[in-house]
């Protein structure tokens, strides 16, 4: 393994553990040259799986792709990098029990959007708004009305009031 401060090749592993995922290793490394230390992670090759886009084409499934959209939906929001990475492994997860070699990107997007719901709704609403191509204001407060709780009714434009238990 290549050191990553001084680049050379004589490193040692000083610790192995679990991943946080299934079939997944973590192991912590020292250089023999520079003394540093540094983790690495080992997962088991899988076979891919090939995402089916919206014209046809067909592109490996990219984790790093998932794990950039749910980050950018969950910009300036009170949710840990922990809480994206274990979503993103859930999704992976699930599309990989499905034993399916090829899956339609917009299963993809649903399951994206499925927990995003779970975790928080302003960044539910920012990936939907991409992902689902709103096209005005519209389509945004169409959204937004199904995440309005039910003990409270919309009154105009914006605003909500609860209803009182009479």
């Amino acid at each position: 393994m290549k050191c990553p401060f001084c680049g050379k090749l004589n490193t040692r592993v000083v610790d192995s553990r679990p991943g946080k995922i299934e079939f997944e290793v973590r192991r912590r490394r020292e250089c023999q040259e520079c003394t540093e230390r540094f983790t690495t992670y080992e997962r088991v090759e899988q076979i891919p799986i090939m995402i089916v886009k919206k014209d046809n084409r067909r592109e490996e499934f990219n984790r790093d792709k998932v794990l950039t959209g749910i980050k950018k939906a969950c910009e300036k929001r009170a949710i840990s990098i922990d809480q994206i990475e274990e979503t993103v492994d859930m999704i992976e997860r699930e599309l990989r029990d499905t034993s399916e070699c090829e899956i339609p990107s917009k299963i993809v997007g649903e399951k994206i959007i499925k927990a995003l719901k779970k975790i928080d709704d302003v960044a539910y609403v920012r990936f939907a708004s991409v992902y689902r191509e709103f096209k005005d204001v519209a389509d945004f407060i169409q959204e937004l009305k199904g995440l309005i709780p039910e003990d409270c009714q919309p009154i105009e434009f914006g605003s909500i009031i609860k209803k009182k238990n009479d």
